[in-house]
């Protein structure tokens, strides 16, 4: 039986943005969901979560007055 591929925090990963700015870790062998881009290409968890932290500063989703370009 194969787990969750989100529970264990080894191998590698990928930091995925929606057009809000919301940001997320996400296995890079799975498909990206509708609406979601890929930031961070092969990582692994810490460096992605570094990538999380000091990209992704205002919580809050952008609201349409507020909607950016997300790098």
């Amino acid at each position: 039986m194969i787990g969750n591929p989100f529970d264990r925090g080894d191998g590698r990963w990928q930091v995925v943005v929606n057009d809000v700015g919301q940001h997320a870790l996400w296995r890079p062998f799975l498909e990206v969901p509708t609406g979601w881009r890929v930031v961070l290409h092969d990582a692994d968890r810490d460096a992605a979560l570094d990538y999380v932290e000091r990209n992704w500063i205002d919580l809050q989703p952008a609201g349409p007055s507020k909607r950016r370009e997300v790098r």
